[in-house]
């Protein structure tokens, strides 16, 4: 699973959602309504208005079940001595959060929160690299909403980098994700909540969305050895968010480049797939940055054999 998607879409997510959902407040009368309208209309940011709780016990009922899904003290403290059970208290955590939403979505059965709450649930399961878990909570999302970008993204990315040949469904599988990232690329503008945020933030999380979109197209390409395409999109997921690269999609495009023997190119690529990846050279795409650095070495001395590097484990 992408490891970068943390740190935007779990804080951007809680800036967006959370911070927005509130009781709405009551109409005002009608004279005073089409006033502030004819005053506000030039100023109105675009996006979909967020999701509201309709009354106060719901907003506590919502609160709550949020709550349910952090990490306690004692958590937090276990997961900084001993790093090899975060995983397992994530999965806890967003167990508890699924579970919260589950019996807030059969209180409030027609809540617009109960969105909010699986996506919430989505995300941990993301950060606890449980994919079978965050492709069911985004497929609940989007029963809820059709075209929130975020779970459709979050079907798309499991599909498209879980997805083995020996599967029956593999075309359909494929295919859905293909359309769901295309999809999320619509309503990335349309879909996201955008009053009362700060234009820098949206922004930023909106370029993030737009990377993680192309990214997914380019896996898709990439697995199917269609280079061109490959490149085409993986620079697109590049330039939408530079200010934090993820070094799966600068791999792939230095890979892409390669088979296209663009190899000065490819090299550029890969030393900066390195310089990402420096910290933490053990792990699969450390590993494989690495291979894909000796052939293109060993290619610019015209030593290496052909053969198409395999696409590194997440």
């Amino acid at each position: 699973m992408k490891q970068r998607a943390i740190v935007v879409a779990v804080l951007g997510m809680c800036s967006l959602s959370f911070a927005q959902a509130k009781p709405a407040a009551q109409n005002p009368p009608a004279g005073q309504a089409a006033g502030q309208a004819a005053g506000q209309a030039a100023a109105a940011p675009q996006g979909k208005r967020p999701p509201q709780a309709k009354t106060q016990p719901e907003f506590d009922a919502y609160k709550a079940a949020v709550a349910a899904g952090e990490l306690t003290d004692a958590e937090k403290l276990q997961a900084q001595k001993d790093p090899s059970t975060a995983a397992k208290l994530l999965t806890d955590a967003a167990a508890r959060e699924e579970k919260a939403a589950d019996d807030f979505a059969t209180k409030f059965p027609e809540s617009e929160l109960r969105v909010v709450l699986y996506k919430a649930a989505m995300q941990k399961y993301q950060q606890a690299n449980n994919a079978d878990k965050m492709l069911e909570m985004s497929q609940k999302t989007l029963t809820y909403d059709a075209d929130d970008p975020l779970a459709l993204l979050g079907v798309a990315q499991v599909l498209a980098e879980r997805t083995r040949d020996t599967d029956l469904d593999k075309d359909q599988r494929l295919a859905e994700a293909k359309n769901d990232a295309e999809r999320a690329l619509l309503t990335i503008d349309t879909d996201t909540p955008t009053a009362s945020v700060p234009p820098e933030q949206l922004n930023a999380y909106k370029g993030f969305l737009k990377s993680d979109a192309y990214a997914i197209l380019g896996t898709l390409a990439f697995n199917a050895k269609n280079w061109p395409e490959a490149e085409t999109n993986l620079r697109k997921s590049i330039e939408a968010f530079p200010q934090q690269l993820d070094p799966v999609a600068v791999f792939r495009l230095a890979v892409a480049l390669d088979m296209q023997s663009k190899l000065p190119e490819a090299t550029k690529y890969i030393d900066q797939a390195m310089d990402l990846t420096k910290d933490r050279p053990d792990t699969g795409v450390g590993r494989a940055v690495r291979a894909e650095k000796d052939r293109l070495t060993k290619l610019s001395s015209g030593t290496a054999p052909g053969q198409n590097p395999a696409p590194p484990k997440n």
